[in-house]
């Protein structure tokens, strides 16, 4: 009797939670859906998204043009439909060439629609790969917690943005699932993290102190050989591409650029001039890494303890859109299946809902959107607390 009691108290709980799950899912896969589409019928929306600026890039590739011409590839993005006071650069580091050279060669919708498949393909991919590691659970509804990846807003609007950090949570997926038994792919896998190198740092610093502690010499063999065929091939298409990127980096219009991120917001509300300040955090952040990592080198888990670090990375990363915080998805999930409290469950699945509510009407360069970073590290720390599976839950308060 006692026992019966015990589940008919938990089945509310249960069923909210499986309920949100579902809600979550839904609206998630229902907007990726309409917008794969909807995509091969709007040149519009083809044009007047990120997008438009890997393909421009390709189309300055193949014509033999500086990629990071600002004017050429303005007038590339205002023919293909962008609004006439925006101009969006490719800012990705010249090893990414390579990814955009072939969009130069095929129109701008079919480039669209291919890119948006190989994004939502790189989506699915990691969710189903982090979904592998924690196995199949017995609860039902955690065995359903990797539906919130899917419907994760920022994977959303980084797929409908086509921007870059699919890839880039594709490769740290694959690292995570790769590193113990193929250290060599594991390895290779992070040049698609390096596709954006910023969000990355405080993590990247462990790793490197990871690397040196247990001589993983075959995953530095994999990301040093990926890195430099994919450099050498940038280098062949076009041989003046580090010297034009650095400078349009250090371009006026990037610097001031302000984005919602904390260690961006701080520096343009308090020392607008001083470009370093934006930098600080990730460089503490770096060193909080190094001395989270020593105590635990004997035992170091890159699915349990990197999650923390990645979090931290985001938080700390001298600029970091929304979209960027796609990959906050693994440590996210990491805590789902492990945290023994559905509130938790129904917790996240809110934070996620009132997130896709405000993009219905709040511009992604907006410091409304401030919360996010913070709130993702928050909900994971308080996760931490309830699992009760690992005695190492990443960040102890």
């Amino acid at each position: 009797m006692a026992r019966s009691l015990e589940l008919s108290a938990a089945k509310p709980g249960r069923d909210l939670a499986e309920l949100s799950i579902a809600v979550v899912a839904g609206l998630g896969l229902t907007a990726a859906a309409l917008f794969l589409c909807v995509l091969p019928l709007s040149g519009h929306i083809a044009g007047g998204r990120d997008f438009v600026s890997y393909w421009a890039t390709g189309r300055q590739l193949v014509h033999g043009a500086n990629p990071y011409d600002r004017q050429a590839v303005s007038q590339l993005e205002h023919a293909a439909g962008l609004d006439a006071g925006a101009v969006l650069m490719m800012r990705n580091p010249p090893w990414t060439l390579p990814l955009a050279y072939p969009l130069g060669f095929v129109g701008l919708r079919v480039a669209a629609l291919l890119w948006s498949l190989l994004l939502a393909g790189c989506l699915v991919a990691s969710v189903q790969s982090v979904r592998r590691l924690h196995g199949l659970p017995r609860d039902s509804v955690r065995s359903h917690v990797h539906w919130l990846g899917l419907g994760f807003s920022p994977a959303l609007i980084c797929l409908t943005m086509g921007q870059t950090a699919l890839l880039a949570l594709l490769g740290l997926a694959w690292f995570l699932r790769l590193y113990k038994e193929r250290p060599f792919a594991a390895g290779a896998a992070l040049w698609l993290c390096a596709l954006k190198p910023h969000l990355f740092l405080p993590f990247g610093a462990a790793l490197a102190a990871w690397m040196a502690c247990t001589r993983a010499w075959k995953v530095l063999g994999g990301a040093a050989a990926a890195l430099a065929a994919s450099s050498a091939l940038a280098l062949v298409i076009d041989p003046h591409a580090w010297g034009d990127y650095v400078s349009m980096m250090r371009s006026p219009l990037v610097e001031n650029e302000f984005i919602p991120c904390l260690p961006a917001a701080l520096r343009h509300w308090l020392w607008p001039q001083a470009i370093g300040a934006q930098y600080v955090p990730a460089a503490v952040a770096c060193i909080w890494a190094l001395i989270y990592f020593w105590p635990r080198r004997a035992h170091w888990d890159w699915i349990a303890n990197g999650s923390p670090l990645m979090l931290v990375s985001l938080l700390c990363a001298p600029y970091c859109w929304l979209y960027d915080q796609c990959l906050a998805i693994p440590a996210v999930l990491d805590a789902a299946y492990a945290t023994r409290s559905r509130v938790l469950l129904i917790a996240l699945s809110l934070m996620i809902l009132v997130a896709d509510l405000e993009l219905c009407g709040v511009r992604v360069i907006s410091p409304l959107w401030l919360w996010t970073a913070p709130a993702w590290l928050g909900w994971y720390l308080a996760a931490a607390r309830s699992r009760g599976e690992r005695r190492d839950p990443g960040i102890r308060s």
